[in-house]
């Protein structure tokens, strides 16, 4: 085993160095997101009044439940925050970790350069303990930094460093998985796609299973909820902890088990050969040949997700029911069972149409990739025009949300319809008319890969203040102006008489200038550029 590991040292000493920075914006967004909630909720919610208001707002909207869990304790600074970080700071560092391992074991096979490291004094798992080692530190940094920062900024120590415990916890479990999946999949962006598709299945069945109350005893089946479990600020539990630190032993152990069994280059999931012939002939069918196993994956998501949404939305009924902040809305007269269904299958179709622009983002951003690694140019160094190209890129990328968008609503109008007291045929409608906000979202990475691709980052922008506005802006009390900003809300409520349908003119209008900026730039700018 001492011979596998030659090399560790130094090799980790370069990768730090050289790839160290990029968990830096994983550790900023997540101590940003947490110290935020302690500072801005004194000042937003200044009264017990206030505090009770946003009880009831956050009880009123079950969906809300899918994303962040249950809110145990929203009176106070440090509740507020363990409610408003806990999932999504997990969900931060479980994305740096997976593409730190991935990049740093398989990455490097797929360019090349694990054959140069390979060729000098290396052990054969040095390179996988390396990556292992490197999203383990980050991991600790990220939890660290945000609960000291949360800290200074007013939280309780106790429950702010527990709940950056809770954001390294959930950073190590996931860097046994990537370790894992590395060891499985046949290049990093296959291993990558198995690990980030294991956290999501997670990620949406904690939220699920909170939200419609089932039994304590499913929380310990899944280890997302374990975070849950340690109640920052509520309970203050540490123990929850331990089974986190002996699964994440436990899978970095068949990790390196795999890896000394693997062939160089190989995965255990082996993809086929291709044909003796080469069969694609326009740029439509390259893009979709490119981006087919991403396809066919969300496809099955997008399936699932309507149904655990559809079953939620069925449930609707007996959340309302159970739920004691919810129960005191309707006692109040704010809200009626029949004005929270409609508002209900807004928030829900909504959150999957932000879903569903994440793959057209990838799809653009696979524009990029090929661009760099150098597939691009002798695809239009023949009788491929650039805007045909690019037009068959964009064609796919605002087509597969669309589709998926649909099917999910589908599969809700079919489970659901009933259950939520609204006509099928609106429960769809409702569907249909988020579109025009997905294709926003989408084409924000339109014109940034088209005019801006240096800054391939921002393409993400548009579906992380899609989700920011969407699902916490309301909650915030944020001014109509800054929630205006996400194209979402500009979606009709197609199940009341006055649904305002000027606002689809609009982001329809935005959605145009988008594309039009990323394929005039793509025509002008230079390649690699």
């Amino acid at each position: 085993m001492s011979n596998a590991l030659t090399g560790t040292g130094p090799l980790l000493r370069a990768t730090v160095r050289f790839d160290g920075r990029s968990f830096v914006p994983w550790i900023l967004i997540a101590t940003a997101l947490s110290a935020s909630s302690v500072l801005v909720y004194p000042w937003v919610f200044p009264t017990q009044q206030d505090r009770l208001g946003l009880a009831l707002a956050i009880g009123s909207n079950p969906a809300l439940g899918l994303i962040f869990g249950p809110a145990y304790d929203l009176s106070t600074d440090d509740g507020f925050n363990a409610w408003r970080s806990l999932a999504l700071g997990g969900f931060l560092a479980a994305l740096g970790s997976i593409f730190t391992v991935t990049r740093s074991s398989r990455g490097q096979e797929d360019s090349g350069q694990a054959e140069l490291l390979a060729s000098g004094v290396l052990g054969r798992s040095s390179r996988l303990l390396a990556g292992v080692s490197l999203a383990l530190i980050g991991s600790t940094a990220l939890g660290t930094v945000a609960g000291v920062v949360t800290s200074w900024c007013g939280g309780g120590w106790n429950a702010s460093l527990l709940l950056g415990a809770t954001f390294t916890a959930t950073g190590w479990m996931f860097t046994a998985v990537a370790a894992v999946t590395a060891q499985l999949g046949s290049d990093a962006r296959t291993a990558n796609s198995l690990a980030v598709g294991t956290f999501g299945a997670l990620f949406l069945l904690r939220g699920f299973l909170y939200s419609v109350e089932a039994p304590d005893w499913t929380s310990w089946i899944n280890p997302l909820s374990w975070m849950t479990e340690t109640r920052p600020a509520s309970g203050n539990h540490w123990w929850p902890l331990l089974p986190a630190m002996a699964l994440t032993l436990v899978l970095l152990g068949i990790a390196f088990l795999l890896q000394s069994r693997r062939d160089f280059g190989q995965g255990a999931i082996v993809p086929g050969p291709g044909p003796a012939r080469g069969r694609v002939g326009t740029p439509w069918s390259l893009v979709v040949r490119l981006n087919r196993a991403p396809l066919l994956t969300w496809t099955v998501a997008f399936m699932i997700i309507g149904v655990v949404f559809g079953f939620f939305a069925r449930s609707f009924k007996e959340i309302l029911s159970g739920d004691s902040a919810t129960a005191s809305v309707l006692a109040s007269g704010a809200a009626t069972p029949d004005g929270l269904a409609p508002a209900f299958l807004v928030t829900i179709l909504s959150l999957v149409g932000i879903l569903a622009a994440i793959p057209g983002v990838q799809i653009l951003q696979k524009v990029r990739i090929e661009e760099l690694e150098g597939r691009l140019e002798p695809v239009l160094a023949a009788a491929v025009p650039r805007s045909r190209y690019f037009t068959a890129n964009v064609m796919l990328a605002l087509a597969t949300p669309t589709i998926y968008l649909l099917l999910a609503g589908a599969i809700i109008t079919a489970l659901a319809s009933g259950d939520l007291g609204i006509d099928a045929g609106k429960v769809l409608l409702q569907a249909v008319v988020t579109v025009p906000a997905v294709w926003t979202a989408t084409a924000v990475s339109v014109a940034v890969v088209g005019a801006r691709p240096q800054v391939v980052i921002a393409s993400w922008a548009g579906v992380f203040i899609s989700f920011v506005l969407t699902l916490l802006g309301p909650t915030f009390r944020l001014w109509d102006w800054v929630l205006a900003i996400s194209p979402f809300w500009h979606v009709p409520n197609v199940s009341v008489d006055d649904a305002g349908w000027a606002g689809l003119a609009g982001i329809s209008a935005v959605t145009a200038v988008f594309l039009l900026i990323g394929f005039t730039g793509f025509r002008r700018r230079d390649l690699d550029g």
